[in-house]
């Protein structure tokens, strides 16, 4: 896997797409905010304000990358917050908080989509697909990153999202979304393959914008 640099955001290439790496879409944050926590579970409003202006960010992006309507975000990451204190004592620290929370925000984001009916189809011609060579991309910000992602067929969206970005396994990902591991595998293949055309667009027409 090659390494690049992009405007001096670290970044990786994988099949002919470059990504920013989960950490700088999202916004750093610091995740070892165990005395937070438990004041937290103990009721203590100032702790859940820091919490909620802490982590706010972060799981809103990850709503918007899941379900793209960035109003339907702002309300599911609402919803969200108040199910965190809700269940909070329940956080024992097998893991940390901050990772705690995004499985949170991804089931609540997946019941979601659940309700949507959305179907996630085996596109069975992806299988085989040999990857082409990795091509040369002129500079693609962020912006472009998380548009060209959000404007992919739901299904697609959401396993590269899971896999790529959050770092389930695709047998987790079938599990989670109730299909078979080759139906996650193919969806994958299928996103990365419409990214690339994207891209192969996209940057073209920024880079167009940006010379003007």
């Amino acid at each position: 896997m090659n390494e690049k640099k992009v405007n001096s955001i670290p970044t990786f290439s994988i099949s002919g797409c470059l990504f920013i790496k989960t950490a700088d879409l999202a916004g750093q944050v610091p995740d070892n905010n165990r005395d937070l926590i438990l004041l937290c579970k103990e009721g203590d409003r100032v702790a859940q304000y820091r919490l909620y202006k802490q982590y706010a960010h972060p799981m809103y992006n990850l709503c918007v990358r899941m379900v793209v309507d960035r109003m339907e975000a702002e309300d599911l990451l609402q919803e969200v917050f108040v199910k965190i204190f809700r269940e909070i004592r329940r956080f024992r620290g097998e893991c940390t908080p901050g990772v705690w929370m995004r499985r949170i925000v991804i089931n609540h984001c997946l019941n979601y989509l659940r309700r949507k009916r959305i179907v996630f189809q085996n596109v069975d011609s992806l299988e085989k697909e040999d990857e082409p060579d990795e091509p040369d991309y002129p500079e693609i910000s962020p912006e472009l990153i998380n548009r060209s992602i959000g404007e992919l067929p739901e299904g697609a969206r959401v396993v590269l999202v899971l896999y790529l970005l959050e770092g389930y396994r695709h047998a987790d990902i079938a599990a989670m979304l109730g299909i078979s591991e080759s139906t996650s595998k193919s969806q994958y293949r299928r996103a990365l393959k419409l990214l690339r055309e994207k891209f192969n667009v996209n940057v073209t027409e920024d880079w167009d914008e940006r010379k003007n």
